[in-house]
C-alpha cells in the first residue's frame, strides 16, 4: 500500500499524539506479536510500534517484516518507534480517511 505524500503528512499529524500499543522486545517478531499486531491494527487502523531492544537496522528490517506480513503501510520511524496505517473497511465508526 502506497501512500501520497499529503496522505503521509495527514497520518503522521494523527499519530502524533498516540502511545505505543505494541512492543516488540528482545525476543523479536513472533506470532503472538503479530495477532496482538493485527488486532491493534484492525481495531485502530493506525498505531504506533516501539521497536525496543534494536539498533537502527535491525528496526528497518523488523518494519519492513511487518509491513510484509500485514499489508499495513509504514508512515514513518521516528528513533524506536514505528507508525503503520492499514484501512480496516468493516469498522463503522471512527475511522481513518486519507
Amino acid at each position: 500500500m502506497a501512500l501520497s505524500t499529503q496522505q503521509n503528512r495527514k497520518l503522521k499529524q494523527l499519530a502524533h499524539h498516540l502511545k505505543p500499543v505494541v512492543i516488540i522486545g528482545q525476543h523479536g517478531l513472533s506470532e503472538n506479536v503479530m495477532s496482538e499486531f493485527e488486532l491493534a491494527l484492525n481495531h485502530h487502523e493506525l498505531i504506533k510500534v516501539k521497536l525496543a531492544g534494536a539498533d537502527k537496522a535491525e528496526r528497518e528490517q523488523l518494519s519492513s517484516a511487518i509491513t510484509e506480513q500485514s499489508g499495513a503501510a509504514l508512515v514513518q520511524i521516528i528513533g524506536r518507534v514505528a507508525i503503520f496505517y492499514r484501512a480496516n473497511p468493516e469498522k463503522k465508526k471512527n475511522r481513518i480517511i486519507v
